[in-house]
């Protein structure tokens, strides 16, 4: 099995839901051998469960990662601005065009700091993996979508065969060469930015940090406890924490297995 596919695989098992899943599964075995420590593993569940679930808990890991780099006030100059994938959905039936996805604030900011004369060029980096279907790669799906916004073709450079950050910053760093590039401005969510700064640092690439996508804004550390209401409301599981709770996760698996591998 690839490398790829077991970095998507082996995490689903680690994160919330399938850690809990995983749990329950032990807990019908036990109840099947009618052991009296059934009651230890469903319990387990119910705790990671509710812990992931949790506004404050996920909103605390989020910000772990994302007040790492925050948004400079003046923008910096630079010879390119890199856009990472995965802020698109490909033009799959019924779609006419490609989407952008739940990250997609990754082409808005690309698309300001370029209109803003940041940069000349805009590098969009990312291929697609062939078993999630589609045919036409991330870069090409982002190119797309920024012409629409007005962002020349001239003005995009695309790296297609990318379908890991490591790649990103290993084929983006071919292209900027190429062109004798030096300088960039980095675009990907801000939960993404610590790794991905890591990995093009490694690369030798002077790379200036442009987080977008930011999960969890000023206010929303402070809402959970301004009232009686918002405090009961936040003791209650809420799906869009569990989610975040998993990215954040995920990113942290991400620099684990990263590091291991010599990339950061």
């Amino acid at each position: 099995m690839s490398f790829l596919f077991l970095s998507k695989l082996l995490p689903l098992f680690i994160y919330p839901l399938g850690f809990s899943c995983i749990l329950l599964l032990v807990a019908l075995w036990f109840c099947f051998k009618r052991s009296r420590w059934t009651f230890i593993p469903v319990l387990l569940a119910f705790i990671v469960l509710m812990t992931a679930s949790n506004v404050q808990f996920s909103n605390s890991l989020v910000t772990s990662l994302e007040r790492q780099y925050l948004p400079q006030e003046k923008t910096p100059q630079a010879d390119a601005i890199v856009v990472l994938g995965g802020a698109t959905r490909n033009d799959e039936s019924p779609r006419i065009m490609p989407d952008m996805s739940e990250r997609g604030d990754r082409l808005l900011y690309g698309v300001k700091l370029y209109k803003d004369g940041a940069a000349p060029y805009i590098l969009l980096t990312g291929g697609r993996i062939e078993w999630y279907g589609g045919e036409s790669s991330e870069a090409e799906s982002m190119a797309t979508i920024m012409e629409i916004m007005g962002v020349p073709r001239d003005a995009m450079l695309l790296e297609s065969r990318s379908l890991t950050t490591y790649e990103n910053a290993l084929y983006s760093k071919e292209i900027l060469d190429r062109r004798n590039l030096k300088k960039i401005l980095l675009v990907t969510s801000a939960a993404h930015m610590p790794r991905s700064m890591a990995i093009f640092k490694k690369q030798g690439i002077d790379a200036i940090p442009a987080p977008a996508d930011f999960l969890v804004s000023d206010r929303n550390l402070i809402e959970s406890k301004t009232s009686a209401q918002s405090r009961i409301i936040s003791l209650f599981p809420n799906p869009e924490s569990l989610d975040r709770t998993t990215q954040i996760l995920k990113e942290y698996i991400g620099t684990f297995i990263y590091r291991l591998k010599g990339w950061l």
